[in-house]
Protein backbone atom coordinates (compact mmCIF):
# COMPACT_ATOMS: atom_id res chain seq x y z
CA UNK A 1 0.00 0.00 0.00
CA UNK A 2 1.36 3.42 -0.96
CA UNK A 3 0.97 6.12 1.65
CA UNK A 4 -0.01 9.60 0.46
CA UNK A 5 2.55 12.37 0.54
CA UNK A 6 1.81 14.24 3.81
CA UNK A 7 2.88 17.51 2.15
CA UNK A 8 0.24 17.34 -0.57
CA UNK A 9 -2.72 19.68 -0.19
CA UNK A 10 -1.38 21.05 3.08
CA UNK A 11 -1.11 24.83 3.51
CA UNK A 12 2.46 26.08 3.45
CA UNK A 13 2.22 27.52 6.97
CA UNK A 14 1.01 24.14 8.31
CA UNK A 15 4.16 22.22 7.37
CA UNK A 16 6.33 21.41 10.41
CA UNK A 17 9.95 22.26 11.16
CA UNK A 18 10.31 25.13 8.73
CA UNK A 19 13.65 26.93 8.87
CA UNK A 20 13.62 30.48 10.15
CA UNK A 21 16.18 31.63 7.57
CA UNK A 22 17.74 30.28 4.39
CA UNK A 23 20.86 31.10 2.40
CA UNK A 24 21.55 30.98 -1.31
CA UNK A 25 23.86 28.05 -0.69
CA UNK A 26 21.06 26.15 1.09
CA UNK A 27 18.75 26.58 -1.88
CA UNK A 28 21.44 25.58 -4.37
CA UNK A 29 22.15 22.46 -2.32
CA UNK A 30 18.44 21.65 -2.21
CA UNK A 31 18.16 21.92 -5.99
CA UNK A 32 21.22 19.72 -6.48
CA UNK A 33 19.73 17.09 -4.18
CA UNK A 34 16.69 16.83 -6.46
CA UNK A 35 18.43 16.45 -9.82
CA UNK A 36 20.19 13.45 -11.29
CA UNK A 37 21.34 11.84 -14.54
CA UNK A 38 17.80 11.85 -15.91
CA UNK A 39 16.44 15.05 -14.40
CA UNK A 40 17.66 18.57 -15.06
CA UNK A 41 17.26 21.71 -12.97
CA UNK A 42 14.86 23.15 -15.54
CA UNK A 43 12.29 20.47 -14.61
CA UNK A 44 12.21 21.48 -10.94
CA UNK A 45 9.50 23.66 -9.48
CA UNK A 46 10.04 26.38 -6.93
CA UNK A 47 7.79 24.53 -4.49
CA UNK A 48 9.89 21.36 -4.78
CA UNK A 49 13.10 23.22 -4.02
CA UNK A 50 11.53 25.09 -1.11
CA UNK A 51 10.20 21.87 0.39
CA UNK A 52 13.61 20.17 0.02
CA UNK A 53 15.24 23.17 1.72
CA UNK A 54 12.66 23.12 4.53
CA UNK A 55 11.22 26.58 3.92
CA UNK A 56 7.95 28.11 2.83
CA UNK A 57 7.87 28.90 -0.92
CA UNK A 58 7.62 32.63 -0.21
CA UNK A 59 10.99 32.49 1.60
CA UNK A 60 12.61 31.43 -1.66
CA UNK A 61 12.25 34.98 -2.98
CA UNK A 62 14.55 36.36 -0.31
CA UNK A 63 17.48 34.83 -2.21
CA UNK A 64 16.37 34.41 -5.85
CA UNK A 65 13.87 36.18 -8.08
CA UNK A 66 12.74 32.90 -9.61
CA UNK A 67 13.93 29.41 -10.59
CA UNK A 68 15.67 30.80 -13.67
CA UNK A 69 17.97 32.91 -11.50
CA UNK A 70 18.69 29.90 -9.26
CA UNK A 71 19.53 27.74 -12.28
CA UNK A 72 21.95 30.31 -13.72
CA UNK A 73 23.60 30.53 -10.28
CA UNK A 74 23.98 26.75 -10.28
CA UNK A 75 25.51 26.82 -13.76
CA UNK A 76 28.01 29.48 -12.66
CA UNK A 77 28.88 27.47 -9.54
CA UNK A 78 29.29 24.28 -11.58
CA UNK A 79 31.58 26.00 -14.07
CA UNK A 80 33.83 27.50 -11.40
CA UNK A 81 34.03 24.21 -9.52
CA UNK A 82 34.92 22.17 -12.59
CA UNK A 83 37.56 24.64 -13.79
CA UNK A 84 39.22 24.52 -10.37
CA UNK A 85 39.18 20.72 -10.20
CA UNK A 86 40.49 20.16 -13.73
CA UNK A 87 43.08 22.92 -13.34
CA UNK A 88 44.41 21.26 -10.20
CA UNK A 89 44.56 17.91 -12.03
CA UNK A 90 46.61 19.45 -14.85
CA UNK A 91 49.02 20.96 -12.33
CA UNK A 92 49.44 17.60 -10.57
CA UNK A 93 50.11 15.85 -13.86
CA UNK A 94 52.61 18.50 -14.93
CA UNK A 95 54.70 17.80 -11.84
CA UNK A 96 54.55 14.00 -12.23
CA UNK A 97 55.18 11.34 -14.84
CA UNK A 98 51.47 10.89 -15.55
CA UNK A 99 49.90 12.05 -18.80
CA UNK A 100 48.18 15.41 -18.42
CA UNK A 101 45.52 14.30 -20.88
CA UNK A 102 44.77 11.03 -19.13
CA UNK A 103 44.67 12.47 -15.62
CA UNK A 104 42.43 15.37 -16.71
CA UNK A 105 39.97 13.00 -18.37
CA UNK A 106 39.95 10.67 -15.37
CA UNK A 107 39.29 13.64 -13.08
CA UNK A 108 36.42 14.79 -15.31
CA UNK A 109 34.77 11.37 -15.15
CA UNK A 110 35.29 11.15 -11.39
CA UNK A 111 33.50 14.46 -11.05
CA UNK A 112 30.77 13.18 -13.35
CA UNK A 113 30.04 10.38 -10.89
CA UNK A 114 30.46 12.53 -7.77
CA UNK A 115 27.56 13.05 -5.40
CA UNK A 116 27.56 16.84 -5.74
CA UNK A 117 26.00 16.56 -9.26
CA UNK A 118 27.33 19.95 -10.30
CA UNK A 119 28.67 18.62 -13.57
CA UNK A 120 25.22 17.27 -14.41
CA UNK A 121 23.98 20.86 -14.43
CA UNK A 122 26.44 21.90 -17.14
CA UNK A 123 25.83 18.81 -19.25
CA UNK A 124 22.03 18.85 -19.06
CA UNK A 125 21.22 22.55 -19.14
CA UNK A 126 23.47 23.13 -22.13
CA UNK A 127 21.39 20.79 -24.26
CA UNK A 128 17.92 20.67 -22.74
CA UNK A 129 17.52 23.95 -20.87
CA UNK A 130 16.09 27.29 -21.92
CA UNK A 131 17.96 29.77 -24.11
CA UNK A 132 19.04 31.66 -20.98
CA UNK A 133 20.45 28.47 -19.47
CA UNK A 134 22.22 27.51 -22.70
CA UNK A 135 23.80 30.96 -22.83
CA UNK A 136 24.97 30.58 -19.22
CA UNK A 137 26.50 27.17 -20.03
CA UNK A 138 28.14 28.60 -23.14
CA UNK A 139 29.65 31.37 -21.04
CA UNK A 140 31.12 28.82 -18.62
CA UNK A 141 32.50 26.73 -21.49
CA UNK A 142 34.15 29.85 -22.91
CA UNK A 143 35.80 30.54 -19.55
CA UNK A 144 36.97 26.94 -19.46
CA UNK A 145 38.40 27.21 -22.98
CA UNK A 146 40.26 30.42 -22.17
CA UNK A 147 41.95 28.87 -19.16
CA UNK A 148 42.68 25.64 -21.04
CA UNK A 149 44.23 27.60 -23.90
CA UNK A 150 46.70 29.22 -21.52
CA UNK A 151 47.60 25.82 -20.07
CA UNK A 152 47.99 24.22 -23.50
CA UNK A 153 50.40 26.94 -24.63
CA UNK A 154 52.37 26.64 -21.38
CA UNK A 155 52.57 22.84 -21.52
CA UNK A 156 53.55 22.81 -25.19
CA UNK A 157 56.27 25.40 -24.62
CA UNK A 158 57.60 23.35 -21.68
CA UNK A 159 58.02 20.44 -24.10
CA UNK A 160 61.16 21.69 -25.89
CA UNK A 161 59.55 24.97 -26.90
CA UNK A 162 56.80 23.37 -28.98
CA UNK A 163 53.87 25.43 -30.27
CA UNK A 164 50.30 24.61 -31.23
CA UNK A 165 48.47 25.68 -34.36
CA UNK A 166 45.49 27.87 -33.35
CA UNK A 167 45.61 27.01 -29.63
CA UNK A 168 42.22 28.67 -29.02
CA UNK A 169 40.63 26.26 -31.49
CA UNK A 170 42.47 23.36 -29.88
CA UNK A 171 41.07 24.36 -26.49
CA UNK A 172 37.58 24.66 -27.96
CA UNK A 173 37.81 21.26 -29.69
CA UNK A 174 39.00 19.60 -26.49
CA UNK A 175 36.34 21.21 -24.32
CA UNK A 176 33.46 20.41 -26.67
CA UNK A 177 34.62 16.83 -27.15
CA UNK A 178 35.01 16.14 -23.43
CA UNK A 179 31.59 17.60 -22.63
CA UNK A 180 29.97 15.62 -25.45
CA UNK A 181 31.53 12.43 -24.13
CA UNK A 182 30.41 13.35 -20.63
CA UNK A 183 26.84 13.79 -21.83
CA UNK A 184 27.00 10.35 -23.42
CA UNK A 185 28.48 8.84 -20.25
CA UNK A 186 25.55 10.11 -18.16
CA UNK A 187 23.30 7.73 -20.09
CA UNK A 188 25.72 4.82 -19.66
CA UNK A 189 26.43 2.66 -16.60
CA UNK A 190 29.59 3.59 -14.64
CA UNK A 191 31.10 0.28 -15.74
CA UNK A 192 31.58 1.81 -19.19
CA UNK A 193 33.70 4.67 -17.81
CA UNK A 194 37.15 3.02 -18.30
CA UNK A 195 36.35 2.42 -21.98
CA UNK A 196 35.08 5.97 -22.46
CA UNK A 197 38.06 7.43 -20.60
CA UNK A 198 40.42 5.56 -22.92
CA UNK A 199 38.51 6.62 -26.05
CA UNK A 200 38.34 10.25 -24.92
CA UNK A 201 42.05 10.32 -24.04
CA UNK A 202 42.99 8.93 -27.44
CA UNK A 203 40.82 11.46 -29.27
CA UNK A 204 42.36 14.32 -27.30
CA UNK A 205 45.85 13.10 -28.17
CA UNK A 206 44.81 13.09 -31.83
CA UNK A 207 43.64 16.71 -31.57
CA UNK A 208 46.83 17.90 -29.87
CA UNK A 209 49.09 15.85 -32.15
CA UNK A 210 47.33 17.30 -35.18
CA UNK A 211 47.72 20.86 -33.90
CA UNK A 212 51.40 20.31 -33.18
CA UNK A 213 52.02 18.67 -36.55
CA UNK A 214 50.35 21.51 -38.46
CA UNK A 215 52.55 23.94 -36.52
CA UNK A 216 55.63 21.97 -37.60
CA UNK A 217 56.42 20.27 -34.27
CA UNK A 218 57.03 16.59 -33.63
CA UNK A 219 53.88 14.77 -32.32
CA UNK A 220 53.25 14.63 -28.59
CA UNK A 221 53.24 11.44 -26.61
Amino acid sequence: MTLPDPHLNVPDDALPARKASISREDLLAAALALIGPHRSVSTLSLREVAREAGIAPNSFYRQFRDMDELTVALIDLAGRSLRTIIGEARQRAASSDRSVIRLSVETFFEQLRADDRLLHVLLREGSAGSDAFKQAVERELNYFEEELCVDLIRLAHADNGAVLHEPHLVAKAITRLVFAMGGTALDQPPERDPEMIEQTSQMLRMIITGARTIAGNPPTR
